[in-house]
């Protein structure tokens, strides 16, 4: 049985996650919203039972051009409730994977990729 937590406890999990960006890095951060969904629905091409933990979408601050602002929609870093509630056994488990998963995505928006993030731990 998968481990369950109230939809206001896992909000204010990743709150926790987003307060404990290290100020610095927040300062840098331009244009973000985050969003806690319950399942990423998979993209076409993409396996339907991928367990996508979180997302960002948008332009990283290194593509950025002078241009970019022109009706630039907000970025979007999304937390998927479901899937880490099933990859976590505790409570403990899903602190230390929203954590990660917060991280990971803001990394995304600072142009970090999948492979450096993997290199520091963070993959």
């Amino acid at each position: 049985m998968d481990l369950q937590m109230p939809d206001d406890e896992f909000d204010a999990l990743v709150q926790e996650a987003i307060e404990a960006i290290p100020q610095a890095a927040l300062e840098m951060m331009d244009n973000v919203i985050f969003f806690v969904e319950d399942e990423y629905e998979p993209l076409p091409g993409e396996p339907e039972n991928a367990e996508i933990l979180g997302i960002y979408e948008g332009v990283a601050l290194t593509e950025r051009d002078h241009d970019w602002a022109a009706g630039a929609m907000p970025d979007r870093i999304t937390i998927f409730k479901n899937p880490t509630l099933r990859a976590c056994l505790t409570r403990e488990d899903v602190v230390r994977e929203i954590g990660i998963t917060v991280m990971h995505e803001v990394a995304h928006h600072f142009g970090i990729d999948d492979a450096r993030l993997h290199e520091l731990g963070w993959g």
